[in-house]
């Protein structure tokens, strides 16, 4: 009993050492950032037809946090991964932590994919609808803050959920998943996926529909991949098991 105290209090201490080394990193990411996030905004306004208004003397530094903190999350994630690796790294076998090393470059390029997904494909798509709306009847006007919420909201969701892929063959590679569990619990996804579509967009159908059906494509895919993880790995549990029977 007591030995196992021991052991619940060293994982927790190394979790403790993995969290603490990532938030420095974040933090350190964040004010890197923060330095050149003046460049990063007129980047992201260069182009826009209409002028941003500011409602306060705080709201342009609430705009500067939120573009800071995204870059910085972005840059942290394969750091992240690497330290989740290493606390997890003693309980796998040395071909599960070869497979495993191998998806943290891959998290911080499916999430960078997933921000450019939202920023150059759906962003444009959904503020040209929402704004057709209007026509002639109104007068467009956007607060700074508002404006960067919006565009937060549909494009760093999509960094999260482009890693669902690469998270499924983790899981697939760990033994925790199979191909044939997410094909059951398809439908309910599919709910959930509908759900969180509905959350992150803007109230109207047409917005809904476009974040709907690229989570439901990240679902299929990631069901694909499962699959190739799961039949590789069993196709190499049976030839060690052939060898185990032969000697």
């Amino acid at each position: 009993m007591e030995d196992r105290s021991m052991k619940a209090v060293e994982h927790f201490e190394e979790l403790r050492k993995r969290i603490i080394v990532t938030l420095s990193v974040f933090l350190l990411f964040l004010i890197f950032s923060f330095v050149f996030v003046q460049d990063i905004y007129h980047y992201l306004v260069k182009d826009l037809p209409f002028k941003l208004a500011l409602l306060g003397p705080s709201d342009i530094i609430v705009v500067y946090l939120m573009i800071a903190a995204v870059v910085a999350i972005a840059a942290t994630i394969p750091v992240a991964a690497h330290q989740l690796w290493l606390f997890i790294r003693p309980a796998l076998t040395e071909s599960e932590r070869k497979v495993t090393f191998a998806y943290i470059p891959a998290l911080f390029l499916l999430f960078i994919g997933g921000i450019s997904f939202g920023y150059f494909v759906l962003f444009p798509i959904v503020l040209s609808f929402l704004m057709s709306l209007s026509g002639d009847m109104f007068q467009t006007f956007f607060t700074t803050e508002k404006y960067f919420k919006f565009l937060l909201h549909m494009t760093l969701p999509f960094g999260v959920l482009f890693e669902l892929p690469i998270v499924m063959m983790f899981l697939t590679s760990l033994g925790i998943i199979d191909p044939y569990k997410l094909r059951k619990f398809r439908k309910y996804s599919y709910f959930v996926l509908i759900v969180v579509s509905v959350f992150i967009t803007p109230p109207d159908f047409i917005s809904d529909v476009l974040v709907i059906i690229p989570l439901i494509l990240l679902y299929e895919i990631s069901i694909s991949v499962s699959k190739v993880v799961y039949k590789r790995k069993m196709a190499k549990q049976a030839e060690e098991d052939e060898l185990k029977a032969i000697s």
